[in-house]
């Protein structure tokens, strides 16, 4: 860690996790989550305005515990990210608002990057640089994706993504069905591994000759499991949940890992990294690590921490971003909850330096009230 990289601070608000990340350079300093997760689990899933307000009322204690834990001042950052999509329309404007407040009272450039991307680039924070082009698998409760980026910070190009449910969306659902509670990856990859992958022959989707050779569809398979669960409770059967879910989760890692590694094969790239929440799932990093053995495929994957959504991972794009001199985002910086992957950042259209306010009178009342 040299004293010359960049100090960024990131803000991760997408979901239900307020999440704040500070590195320097390739190297974390602190990972502040304040998770709302226990107060949607009465409802089966994330509420939108429930979550909006959960980050309201953690954003800045959140920030402030980032700041201690990285031992650095806020007049110290060289930079503020913050997610600006994709996501909970709500919950994407609360951290865009703060990291805007925070950016003009500090006089540090802005840096509106993409959630998707930052999945990618967290892993730079494990295991280094990215290679060029990286080929990332990223599956979580919102997205399944497969993504070539040449360059992170301005080139991902899309290979195939989910065309109905995303991978930890089935599990959220499987679980529901089984009464396991929310979230339901979590608890399905535990049950599993007391259960037999291959007591159940459940549907693979999209894996015929003519199908799409990089998509998802895990919608089949939803139902498919659904109604064998019903099968069973309408003949008075008990529910094998252990196999359940051990030949349930296998499905959805077969068809993960079999895509992915046959992208890698077919645009020769010689490594894999996986992101998103889902990729904390034991089964599927045994399962992309033997079949990347096999093909000869370095395989890259954070620690299950920083899979799921987290403030380091922004801090890391918007780190990669002031090292290249990207240009910063405009104060006027919108949330887009749908922002496509192939934005990596949004830029703005002033120069750097037009967003330092530094003799500005209103900002220095601003700095000596927060940060005094």
């Amino acid at each position: 860690m040299a004293a010359d990289e960049p100090l960024v601070l990131g803000i991760e608000t997408s979901c239900d996790e307020t999440g704040v990340g500070i590195v320097r350079g390739t190297t974390l300093l602190a990972d502040a989550v304040a998770s709302s997760v226990d107060t949607h689990a009465r409802f089966g899933g994330v509420v939108p305005e429930i979550a909006s307000r959960a980050h309201l009322e953690a954003m800045v204690p959140t920030i402030e515990r980032a700041l201690k834990e990285a031992g650095v001042s806020a007049r110290d950052l060289d930079g503020i990210a913050v997610t600006s999509g994709p996501g909970l329309a709500g919950a994407l404007l609360v951290g865009v608002s703060a990291a805007k407040a925070y950016a003009y009272a500090l006089g540090k450039p802005l840096y509106g990057v993409n959630h998707l991307a930052s999945h990618i680039c967290v892993d730079q924070l494990e295991h280094g640089p990215l290679p060029e082009p990286t080929m990332a698998l990223l599956v979580s409760g919102g997205h399944s994706s497969l993504l070539l980026a040449p360059d992170i910070t301005a080139d991902v190009r899309p290979l195939g993504a989910t065309i109905d449910d995303a991978a930890g969306e089935a599990f959220d659902k499987i679980a529901r069905v089984l009464n396991l509670g929310f979230p339901g990856g979590p608890v399905i990859d535990r049950l599993a591994k007391e259960g037999d992958p291959k007591a159940i022959a459940f549907p693979r989707g999209l894996t015929g000759p003519r199908d799409a050779p990089y998509d998802f569809s895990f919608s089949g398979l939803k139902t498919s499991v659904a109604r064998w669960i019903e099968a069973k409770r309408a003949a008075g059967e008990e529910v094998p949940v252990r196999d359940v879910a051990a030949s349930f989760q296998e499905a959805v890692v077969d068809v993960l890992t079999r895509k992915a590694v046959r992208a890698c094969k077919d645009e020769g790239v010689d490594h894999l990294m996986i992101g998103g929440g889902v990729a904390a799932n034991s089964r599927l990093r045994a399962l992309a690590q033997e079949r990347c053995e096999r093909a000869g495929i370095r395989l890259r994957v954070p620690r299950p921490k920083l899979c799921t959504d987290n403030g380091a991972m922004v801090a890391a794009l918007g780190a990669e971003m002031v090292a290249r001199n990207r240009l910063p985002s405009d104060l006027e910086l919108s949330a887009d909850s749908s922002l496509p992957v192939t934005e990596p950042h949004v830029p703005g259209t002033a120069p750097a330096h037009a967003h330092s306010h530094d003799h500005d009178h209103v900002h220095e009342i601003s700095k000596d009230n927060l940060y005094s």
